[in-house]
């Protein structure tokens, strides 16, 4: 059953990712992105890794993609483009491509293909279990972080204040 669910979360994963790419349209490209971080965040959850799973949607679906979509509506690419004359492009692109192919290739000969293990384990990627390990093994970096970010916060709060103009 999970191999079932695997396969068809890597298909839909693949086709978000490609649509991605294929689109003209920067504000669909930008939805199909955030489709491709849930999807590689439910990959997580199926690796039992919960705590990257939120870290990626809080992060990278939230954050990042709020501000590609800011910069993309700042833009307003949403014009017609102007098309290329010079073949510049497309000579950079298949460069790239076959390097990159080139690179794959040359790791996948090297790869050592073995089964996967099954984990003995399965409270490995819990949230529990990280929690548990930051706040017992290395708690003073985790207060000394807490009251860095706490400084920086109060800092960028007098920063953004505005004065008042006493007359």
């Amino acid at each position: 059953m999970i191999d079932k669910i695997f396969y068809v979360l890597s298909a839909l994963t693949i086709i978000s990712a490609t649509l991605v790419i294929i689109s003209r349209h920067p504000i669909r490209s930008i939805l199909f992105l955030v489709l491709t971080f849930f999807l590689v965040s439910a990959h997580y959850v199926l690796l039992n890794a919960q705590f990257l799973a939120l870290v990626n949607i809080v992060v990278y679906a939230g954050a990042i993609m709020v501000l590609f979509l800011f910069v993309v509506m700042f833009l307003n690419l949403n014009e017609e483009m102007v098309e290329v004359k010079s073949y510049l492009p497309w000579f950079a692109a298949v460069i790239s491509g076959g390097s990159l192919m080139l690179i794959v290739t040359s790791a996948l000969e090297k790869a050592v293909l073995t089964s996967p293990q099954l984990v003995s384990n399965y409270n490995i990627g819990l949230v529990e279990n990280l929690g548990s390990v930051l706040y017992r093994e290395y708690l003073l970096p985790m207060e000394l972080s807490a009251v860095l970010f706490f400084i920086a916060m109060a800092g960028v709060m007098l920063l953004g204040r505005k004065e008042r103009i006493s007359e």
